[in-house]
């Protein structure tokens, strides 16, 4: 700890990203990425912008994609909100929006950047227990508070809360923001964004890193009504005017119009993801509905570390977390339908399942 420090850093407990290890001939099935790649149009628009307008910063205001993402889903573009990934956007929405004098309401098993983020602004966090399925229960988000977030379908374990839910959420409270981290709502959930015109206390906050196979461009946006997207406006403009780039403004445009790619790759996960979870429960596998492109799984046969470090040895990554009621749980990318043979293949070697 070096003396240099800020007493703020030195409290900090950090996210800890999955690994990106740098093996070659891995099934990596331990980040959630997409297994297909970007859209061709966004690969082209992103080569198209490797010229002279290099030289000139990029526009602060990212209109082209701004207009993408509003065209997706028929709304204005004065209710998009950009920026340098859905985490930077999260950032912001914890300053612009949920740093209050009444505590956050969180899952207590969920995205755990949100305890980070909460360390790091000062906001009171009270993490809510999920049910014993592993799903949210609304009524027990019935109370004070000074914003409410979570992610839909949840992560890690893929659970989701359908929108009639999250309607009954927002009509009983109306005096401060409900935030739904919708990063795997593509594959199989029914977006939150169509209850934005109704009600000025929702911020649905996506990415291009899942379903649109774009995580090393680093795209984030959220959506909801002028008040809230002018405050993270202001937060943003206050920090860095210029977070996306000419190939994240294009080519994330691109991937937002490219409509038919989009909708291939996702049921190709959708189908993968029904296969995966139809071969491990044949081998005794408990596993949680997914609406995510994972699934969280356990076995009572096998140790949940010892069976991920069986995994690894054999050259295949999934996801173990450490944390009180999850810790015999597995998170598992929806790979390629032959990384996900080769998964079950090597189950069925390692393990007596």
């Amino acid at each position: 700890m070096s003396k240099y420090w800020s007493s703020k850093v030195k409290k900090l407990e950090p996210y800890v990203p999955g690994e990106q290890p740098k093996i070659e001939n891995l099934v990596k099935l331990n980040t959630n990425e997409n297994p297909y790649g970007p859209s061709p149009l966004a690969l082209r628009e992103m080569e198209r912008q490797a010229g002279d307008a290099l030289r000139l910063y990029p526009d602060p205001e990212s209109e082209h994609l701004r207009n993408a993402v509003a065209e997706f889903y028929h709304i204005d573009r004065s209710s998009v909100f950009v920026g340098n990934g859905s985490d930077e956007v999260l950032a912001h929405t914890f300053q612009a929006l949920l740093k209050q004098k009444k505590p956050l309401l969180c899952p207590d098993i969920s995205y755990s950047f949100y305890p980070v983020y909460s360390g790091l602004y000062d906001v009171e966090c009270c993490e809510i227990p999920l049910a014993e399925d592993f799903t949210i229960r609304i009524e027990d988000y019935m109370r004070d508070n000074g914003g409410i977030l979570f992610a839909n379908p949840n992560a890690p374990t893929g659970c989701f809360l359908e929108l009639q839910q999250i309607e009954s959420l927002l009509q009983a409270n109306r005096e401060s923001v409900v935030v739904i981290d919708e990063a795997y709502i593509d594959f199989g959930g029914q977006s939150a964004v169509e209850l934005i015109d109704k009600y000025d206390n929702l911020l649905v906050i996506q990415t291009l890193s899942k379903s649109r196979s774009l995580a090393g461009l680093r795209v984030g946006f959220a959506i909801g009504q002028k008040n809230l997207i002018e405050a993270l406006e202001r937060v943003k403009n206050s920090f860095n005017s210029y977070p996306l780039d000419r190939f994240a403004i294009y080519g994330g445009a691109a991937a937002m119009s490219d409509r038919q790619h989009f909708e291939t790759t996702r049921k190709k996960i959708i189908t993968t993801r029904e296969w995966l979870t139809s071969e491990l429960t044949k081998r005794g596998f408990e596993v949680l509905p997914s609406r995510a492109n994972f699934v969280f799984a356990r076995n009572e046969r096998c140790d949940a570390l010892e069976l991920s470090s069986a995994l690894r040895r054999k050259n295949i990554l999934v996801r173990h977390f450490k944390q009180p009621r999850i810790d015999q749980f597995l998170r598992i990318t929806v790979g390629s339908d032959i990384e996900c043979g080769q998964l079950i293949t090597t189950l069925d070697e390692i393990a007596d399942l």
